[in-house]
């Protein structure tokens, strides 16, 4: 969340977080407009549609991408931090839920052209995973892709070079792009080979700053139909039991 640090470090120094209590005052609170907009004041760049009411009165969930925080209404008050339901069984991550939702809107668009696919379109489950063809555990995920498919499990890639823009990982996701046959090459160049260097229109860039919008910070990062984020290598066996027990 340290983007939104550094929007609000200035604004809240020497505030204390909002105490949210059945003697708080903020339920009584009546505005003579929309609080939103005094919100797109206070937050440079944000947009009206981020921000909606949160479950407890007087408080605004904020949503960029797939990061939330809660404001107060006036402006005075801000939450990084995770917002749960109790009183059900089991409790409810109500900000997890949003991230899922935020997610899947996401990603929603993206075309399949715009993915490198290993599996056939009829397979059960359909996975999203953000890969760096550098990356140690990127490099054992696929190296298993035979049994992943085998189990039933589609795999479509987005590239999140983590060294970013202007690195030998980032001019190596381009050249797999951009060769005759990407699947293959990403194969060769995940087993170490030394892939020709090869410039063309690509996505990149685009599949790079959507994984920052989802929060991504490393790789693989897996991203399941129902919107959940696992980090980190998962083997076949364990990964088909987790897909499957998704409702």
């Amino acid at each position: 969340m340290k983007f939104y640090r550094c929007i609000f470090i200035w604004l809240f120094v020497g505030v204390s977080l909002l105490q949210v209590s059945s003697a708080a005052p903020s339920a009584n609170i009546v505005f003579k407009a929309d609080p939103r907009t005094e919100l797109l004041k206070i937050m440079p760049g944000s947009k009206l549609d981020e921000f909606r009411l949160s479950p407890i009165a007087g408080l605004y969930e904020y949503a960029h991408g797939a990061e939330i925080i809660y404001i107060s209404a006036d402006g005075k008050f801000v939450i990084d931090g995770d917002l749960f339901q109790l009183g059900v069984e089991p409790e409810i991550n109500l900000s997890e839920n949003r991230r899922r939702e935020a997610r899947l809107a996401l990603i929603r668009d993206w075309p399949d052209t715009q993915m490198l696919i290993f599996g056939a379109q009829g397979l059960r489950h359909t996975i999203t995973v953000f890969t760096d063809v550098d990356c140690t555990y990127c490099r054992k995920l696929h190296s298993e892709m035979a049994k992943y498919n085998a189990l039933g499990i589609r795999v479509r890639y987005l590239f999140f070079p983590r060294t970013g823009p202007k690195s030998d990982s980032w001019d190596k996701a381009i050249a797999v792009w951009c060769s005759n046959n990407r699947n293959e090459t990403l194969t060769r160049s995940k087993k170490g080979e030394r892939i020709e260097s090869v410039k063309c229109s690509n996505p990149v860039q685009k599949s790079y700053d959507l994984g920052k919008a989802m929060g991504l910070q490393g790789t693989p990062a897996i991203l399941t139909p129902n919107g959940d984020f696992i980090a980190g290598y998962v083997p076949p066996a364990m990964l088909i039991k987790r897909l499957e027990s998704i409702r």
